[in-house]
């Protein structure tokens, strides 16, 4: 699959802070992008929600996936975080290959 763009939406802009320099420091995301103050209209537990939150786009890899899911879920203080994950497709290949090379599997 190769590069991922991961969306993920946190409550606060400290915990968007707090998720994204652990995926960058632990080498699970080679950026994070913070957006602040995005409106999710969701519905949750029967109840239509309208929600002010900070939006993550995450530029990763398909090998440390996995990983960065489990860090985000670790640290997100939702019941079911929103993480979704985009295959690149193309891009610059160089800016491509520079996601690689920031990137590691954990261990």
């Amino acid at each position: 699959m190769g590069t991922l763009v991961v969306l993920v939406t946190a409550s606060s802009q400290e915990e968007a802070l707090l998720i994204g320099r652990s995926v960058v420091e632990k080498k699970l995301a080679a950026c994070v992008t913070v957006v602040p103050k995005v409106i999710s209209i969701f519905e949750w537990e029967g109840k239509v929600c309208e929600e002010h939150e900070w939006l993550l786009v995450m530029k990763s890899d398909d090998d440390v996936y996995d990983a960065l899911e489990a860090e985000v879920k670790t640290l997100h203080s939702y019941e079911v975080p929103e993480i979704l994950a985009l295959s690149a497709g193309k891009g610059s290949s160089e800016y491509l290959a520079w996601v690689k090379a920031m990137t590691r599997v954990p261990g």
